[in-house]
Order: structure tokens, then C-alpha cells, then sequence
């Protein structure tokens, strides 16, 4: 889970739409109806295509240097995505999860009102070092 920018190749068709490909990543491409249609579906596809690859286990590539990529028609722009807030977007639902802790600690907690699950997300979150605020 990370930030990752990539540069993708923008070409203009006949009809006005834009093709946009990522020429490091294998089936990686999408279409917009005009320029910013293009970059917003650019960077969802992006997302998409790279938080699959994180979750099949399989390695990202380094991505290339934009001035090495040679175009006839179009042109090259970076594209960032996110996929940690790509991962809190779309795969935001509630999982259940039983666990286990001393019984006087569960007295104390309840006493005060603890909630739990805020408490378990809270530690989830420092322990791998994700961080909420911008």
C-alpha cells in the first residue's frame, strides 16, 4: 500500500475521446470523453490495476522515466494513485473479528465506556503506520 506515480501515454482520437495506457503495466488502460475525463479515469484505472497487483502479491515495477517514452500521437503525463485511499474507498466494509483479553481488563474497559472497535483500529492504524490526517 502506497503513492505511486506513473507515466501514461495520452492519444487523442478522431472522435475527440482520449486512449490512455500506462506503457509499465500490462492491461492497464482506459478512455475519457476529453481531457479531464481522461485523467480522472486515468488515475482510477491506475488504482485499480496496482491495488490488484498488491493484493495477487505481485511486484510493481519501477516506473519509467516519462523522457524515455517516445510518442507519434499524443502525449506523456504523470499519473499518481493511492491505494491505501483507494483501499479506504471501496473496501471500507466492517469485518468481525473475535479476540481475546484478560478478563479485569474487560471489567476496567467497560467500566469506562471503552469502545472497542475504535480502540482495536486506533492500534491497527499506528501499528502499521497509517496515518488518517492529511
Amino acid at each position: 500500500m502506497a503513492k505511486y506515480v506513473f507515466p501514461a501515454i495520452f492519444t487523442k482520437e478522431d472522435d475527440g475521446q482520449y486512449y490512455i495506457e500506462f506503457p509499465d503495466l500490462k492491461n492497464c488502460y482506459t478512455q475519457g470523453d476529453n481531457l479531464q475525463d481522461a485523467y480522472d479515469m486515468a488515475s482510477d484505472v491506475l488504482c485499480l490495476c496496482l491495488y490488484q497487483m498488491e493484493e495477487n502479491g505481485e511486484p510493481i515495477p519501477a516506473p519509467s522515466d516519462p523522457e524515455n517514452i517516445k510518442v507519434n500521437n499524443g502525449f506523456v503525463s504523470l499519473v499518481g494513485a493511492d491505494t491505501l485511499e483507494y483501499r479506504k474507498f471501496y473496501n471500507n466494509k466492517a469485518v468481525k473479528k473475535t479476540l481475546s483479553i484478560p478478563e479485569w481488563l474487560n471489567a476496567l474497559a467497560e467500566r469506562e465506556g471503552v469502545n472497542f472497535s475504535q480502540i482495536l483500529q486506533e492500534a491497527l492504524k499506528e501499528k502499521l503506520g497509517i496515518n488518517d490526517r492529511p
